[in-house]
């Protein structure tokens, strides 16, 4: 005899569903508790310093208290969170950290700069004029650093019109045309960008100056400085013409496109927002540098405008110069040596950004409307040759419902 099985209890109920966390965002909590540990933090470490500690200074100041700032941050989340999300939150406090560090160092630089050198840069002169007719102890409304400037453009065209053609060329047989010669000029570049300069500007010196008899020049400076640039040109963009997808260079084979043509249509067109980067990391290599200037193109306190012959001044040997001077007015003329490279930076930087654009795919609002004129000539073209082959071949066209067949079209042309 069986027995009835006795009645199932009620079901367990489902588990409630996870809510989701946006991400994107930062929650309240989050920032009390990154509030209430700095301020912790900074109360600890000053008890600590008066009461107990004998440490002295500002940076060992800061240094205890952003490692008690981590240790109650962390407390203060595992109250709360589990393992993973103290380890979430820890590894973005650490990151957020060296990116405020990092930030407050580019800041403190550009200020302290702006600032040693505002007294020099406020007068127009300093704008316009030379250093032909000041001497270390004239007052700061005569001379300037005009001149300067103009070596510094001159070198760093110069560097950039050899560069550029070289590099390029070379990273595009690189990442296009692997080969065991590739991978030994690989290595090669990738060796060259940790050379120093002092060794570029020697290599010219002995060679363009000592060998060939020729005068120290801006166009001396420049080749020392093209020897530093290239290697840096070369290896970024060989990294970001790799980057290229490789089913955008087959389908432009697929059609019968040739190799270069592939390359100057499609590769260097995608690749254009990265090629500009690599330009300009090998300018701001180039642009500051100081001793291939010392040994290429010497020092003069007057406008040069022939670059190749004579000596020519840059901004940052300027600086270097004129900072060592014992004289206040000789330290703010080099201050705003170095405050005018910076615009002069900048300057060129924005100016690379505008002419690369943004990434594959993104048009400016030039590009935009050109895009949009090309467009419309090829609807245009297109409503014209099917006019044409109705007109020629009757029961084709729009106009009885039919589309004249590809080869039709192929023919047409």
């Amino acid at each position: 005899m069986t027995t009835a099985p006795a009645p199932a209890g009620p079901a367990p109920a489902p588990p409630a569903p996870e809510s989701r966390r946006n991400l994107a965002k930062i929650r309240r909590e989050d920032v009390l508790r990154a509030v209430g540990a700095a301020s912790a933090a900074v109360a600890a470490t000053a008890w600590l310093y008066t009461q107990v500690l004998p440490g002295r200074g500002a940076l060992a100041f800061g240094l205890t208290a952003y490692a008690l700032f981590l240790v109650f941050f962390m407390v203060l989340i595992s109250l709360d969170e589990g393992r993973i999300a103290i380890q979430d939150r820890m590894a973005g406090v650490v990151i957020h950290s060296a990116a405020i560090v990092l930030l407050a160092a580019l800041v403190v630089v550009v200020v302290f700069t702006l600032a040693r050198g505002s007294e020099a840069f406020k007068h127009l002169n300093f704008w316009t004029d030379d250093m032909s007719l000041a001497g270390p102890l004239d007052p700061l409304t005569l001379g300037g650093m005009a001149h300067g400037a103009v070596g510094t453009l001159m070198m760093i065209a110069f560097a950039l019109a050899i560069s550029i053609p070289l590099g390029l060329a070379c990273a595009i047989f690189l990442a296009e045309f692997p080969s065991p010669f590739a991978r030994v000029v690989r290595t090669v570049v990738e060796a060259m960008t940790a050379l120093p300069s002092i060794i570029c500007g020697l290599f010219i010196y002995a060679t363009y100056v000592l060998t060939f008899g020729l005068d120290k020049s801006a166009f001396a400076a420049s080749l020392a400085i093209t020897i530093m640039i290239l290697p840096i040109i070369v290896r970024s963009a060989d990294v970001v013409l790799r980057l290229v997808p490789a089913t955008l260079k087959e389908a432009s084979l697929a059609v019968g496109a040739s190799r270069w043509r592939t390359v100057t249509r499609v590769v260097l067109p995608t690749a254009r927002s990265g090629l500009v980067t690599a330009i300009v990391l090998g300018t701001a290599r180039g642009i500051g540098e100081t001793s291939p200037v010392l040994l290429t193109a010497g020092y003069t306190t007057y406008f040069n405008f022939n670059p190749f012959s004579g000596p020519m001044v840059s901004l940052p040997f300027a600086t270097f110069t004129l900072v060592k001077s014992s004289e206040p007015s000789q330290v703010a003329r080099g201050f705003g040596a170095a405050a005018v490279l910076m615009v002069m930076v900048f300057g060129l930087f924005w100016v690379a950004r505008r002419l690369g654009g943004g990434g594959a795919g993104v048009l400016s609002p030039r590009g935009e409307r050109r895009a949009r004129a090309a467009s419309a000539r090829d609807a245009r073209r297109f409503a014209s040759r099917s006019a044409a082959l109705a007109a020629s071949r009757p029961g084709y066209g729009p106009a009885q419902g039919r589309v004249p067949a590809p080869e039709f079209q192929a023919g047409a042309r």
